[in-house]
């Protein structure tokens, strides 16, 4: 989540208790662009759903039909208890399955990549993100329970998965509530957050990458970087992009820039980031920064040039529509035709909106989603 991942929690039961009516998600099929041929079959949309409400769902952009489908899972899978689960925290297609992170339903849901018909699970408790390489899936975990502890005791782990039986085969303890990781060059980066354990302390944040090497599945190193990380990417030279949360009050949010070869941290730029995605070598950032001092959030939309490291531009939505979206959660870029797709959580607690821009930051249409859309994958 892009607050302080337990304050977010306490935040959102807050607002579900205010809340006098409860959206029921019902399949539908909605035209909202002209079929058309990028390379691309369409791509599925995560929606988090509230934390407790079991109200994670599944949607897809058909991009032959121009047809967006909203809560697929629960049509393509009606037998199956509590559908989707609590809480989607990641999504990603591997090897002909798709791959669906339910954090507080401590598992990953696995699904046929074109049909969205369930083929299994995998257990794994407070599970984060996910990557793959050579036929194994690797998760980050907290491990622990679901809450606010500046003693918390339980570090987390990435958990080794084989994707032929879907079983966890190995674990590789980390740091205190890992988030993303990236896979390059024969090691695992994982972005330790200390994020249960620095709300009102911002000491007792983590502020490493720990360094595992594949071949052996341990962890080698640490690279300081900054307190409470979340994501973290690798460009096409490998080198690595990780985002810090800050602490909501006098350490802001930052992007930092880590030099694989030295292996440390070489560039900060002044910009925050809530969430990004790398397309070519252009990474698209937005940025929802919320201060505990003035109670209020600064949105920024920013392209920065991976190989000069330059902020290209500090708004790629040019038309004004940014006005409109309260929360911007998600992000996405097509690689083909560079349509660029953000997703506004608006009040947390009531569906969401895609919208869908062209190259230019144009918007070309928009359409309501589940609750807390968030989490994008394209379908070759």
């Amino acid at each position: 989540m892009k607050f302080n991942y337990i304050i977010s929690i306490v935040m959102l039961f807050a607002l579900a208790s205010c809340r006098k009516d409860v959206a029921v998600f019902m399949n539908e099929d909605i035209p909202v662009d002209p079929p058309s041929v990028n390379g691309f079959s369409g791509f599925y949309l995560l929606n988090e759903g509230n934390m407790g409400s079991n109200k994670s769902t599944l949607d897809f952009f058909d991009y032959k039909t121009g047809v967006y489908q909203r809560n697929i899972y629960a049509a393509v899978n009606p037998t199956v208890p509590k559908e989707m689960g609590d809480v989607g925290n990641d999504i990603r297609i591997y090897g002909g399955r798709l791959y669906a992170v339910i954090n507080a339903s401590n598992k990953v849901e696995v699904m046929n990549a074109k049909t969205a018909k369930r083929i299994g699970q995998i257990d794994i408790p407070n599970c984060r993100y996910i990557k793959f390489d050579k036929g194994f899936a690797y998760v980050t975990s907290y491990a622990g329970p679901i809450e606010i502890n500046p003693n918390y005791a339980q570090k987390g782990y990435v958990a080794k998965v084989d994707t032929a039986t879907l079983t966890v085969v190995d674990k590789c303890i980390v740091g205190f509530q890992p988030d993303e990781l990236e896979i390059t060059d024969g090691k695992i980066y994982v972005a330790n957050s200390g994020g249960y354990m620095g709300a009102g302390n911002t000491e007792k944040y983590e502020r490493t990458v720990s360094v595992i090497d594949l071949s052996t599945f341990t962890e080698d190193k640490r690279i300081d970087v900054a307190y409470n990380l979340h994501h973290l990417r690798a460009d096409r030279r490998g080198d690595l992009w990780v985002t810090s949360r800050g602490d909501y009050k006098t350490l802001p949010s930052r992007l930092f820039f880590i030099d694989k070869v030295q292996q440390k941290v070489t560039d900060t730029l002044p910009i925050a980031v809530s969430n990004f995605y790398l397309e070519g070598d252009s990474l698209y950032t937005y940025s929802t920064e919320w201060s505990y001092i003035t109670y209020s959030n600064v949105i920024t939309y920013s392209i920065i040039n991976t190989r000069t490291r330059e902020i290209v531009t500090n708004s790629f939505i040019s038309d004004g529509t940014d006005k409109l979206i309260e929360i911007p959660y998600g992000i996405m870029v097509n690689p083909l035709n560079k349509e660029i797709y953000v997703t506004d959580a608006g009040n947390y607690v009531s569906p969401g909106i895609l919208y869908c821009f062209d190259k230019e930051g144009k918007k070309k249409w928009s359409v309501r989603t589940g609750d807390i859309p968030a989490h994008f994958a394209l379908l070759p």
